[in-house]
């Protein structure tokens, strides 16, 4: 009778060392079970994107819709801006001093995202037909800076009700699709917060450069 008991209390034990186990593995993982439901489900409002998502998303519309060219006149294929995050400011060639709070942020947005930078292209659109001020170019070093024609900007890219494209950022992910707007004035701490998120949430299958 003796030697039937041994096994069972052997099993017993093996089961209780497994709860015991599975209870220090649940415990250590709740942390991080709780981040991912906070990050992904509960959605508090503190968490709530700054940038107003558009829906359904605007593809770079094709060359014959959004004429683009560079400075010299040379004619861009607006599909060679895929496979980059595009932060796109819009403004006119003697940039207001607006304009150049814009493209200031714009620089500096990009630089705070340390080694991820470089998965975000500039691009500064010109919506009409003034002279670049060449005191801005150097800054601009590295960006895109084409012109296109405000008709076509104001179709693609949507302004906040009356407010033109040029009081607000406007963010392209990689697969060419207009996805975000941000407010006018954003809090750029809060540009960056959205930015970082994005950035982040595509790590595993977006790369820097095209």
């Amino acid at each position: 009778m003796h030697a039937l008991d041994v096994p069972q209390a052997e099993a017993a034990r093996a089961r209780s060392g497994r709860l015991k186990m599975l209870a220090v593995l649940l415990v250590c993982a709740a942390p991080v079970i709780a981040s991912y439901l906070t990050y992904y489900v509960i959605r508090p409002e503190g968490r709530m994107n700054t940038g107003e998502l558009i829906e359904p998303q605007r593809p770079i519309p094709p060359a014959a819709d959004l004429p683009l060219s560079t400075l010299a006149g040379e004619p861009v294929r607006p599909e060679s801006l895929q496979q980059q995050w595009l932060l796109i400011a819009v403004g006119g060639g003697a940039c207001d001093a607006r304009c150049e709070r814009q493209l200031y942020l714009q620089r500096q947005l990009r630089e705070t995202l340390g080694r991820d930078k470089d998965r975000v292209d500039r691009v500064w659109l010109i919506d009409d037909a003034e002279p670049a001020r060449e005191v801005l170019l150097p800054a601009l070093e590295g960006a895109h800076v084409l012109r296109a024609p405000a008709e076509a900007l104001n179709t693609w890219l949507p302004a906040a009700a009356g407010q033109s494209p040029r009081a607000h950022f406007f963010l392209v992910d990689p697969l060419g699709n207009l996805m975000l707007r941000f407010p006018v004035d954003a809090d750029p701490s809060k540009v960056k917060r959205d930015l970082e998120r994005l950035l982040r949430a595509s790590k595993s299958w977006d790369r820097a450069g095209r």
